[in-house]
């Protein structure tokens, strides 16, 4: 029986996106099914303008110095990264009409749906999470 991890990722800064990409990747490494939905804010983490300068938040630049010592591959990379491992990226429909965003604003292989979308992947995920 194949385990869901199902995340709503409705942030867009740059520690969102860490947290967002590293739990996604580490359960696709473990042979868990994920899915991503992208709302609001969130859409900046597979925005392809946006995703590669995502700021750091305000009195954390310090972390630069320790993501760089430590290898931390850049959001671009993840986000690649995830993909490749088969994370399903669904970009928020509403939201990108609300926002005026077209599909091909945002990285390649995404899927572009509403909540039902969503709801229906998440409905027997083993956990969920929200960032």
């Amino acid at each position: 029986m194949s385990r869901k991890l199902a995340i709503i990722a409705s942030n867009g800064g740059l520690f969102d996106a860490y947290k967002v990409f590293n739990v996604a990747t580490a359960a696709a490494a473990t042979d868990q099914e994920v899915a991503i939905f992208f709302t609001f804010e969130g859409l900046n983490l597979i925005h392809k303008e946006a995703y590669g300068q995502l700021p750091m938040p305000e009195g954390k630049e310090h972390y630069q110095k320790g993501f760089e010592k430590a290898n931390v591959p850049a959001i671009p990379e993840l986000v690649a990264m995830a993909q490749e491992m088969g994370v399903k990226l669904i970009g928020c429909q509403m939201t990108m009409d609300v926002m005026e965003l077209e599909k091909d604003a945002f990285v390649d292989g995404i899927e572009v749906g509403g909540a039902v979308t969503f709801l229906e992947f998440a409905k027997d995920a083993d956990v969920t999470l929200t960032f």
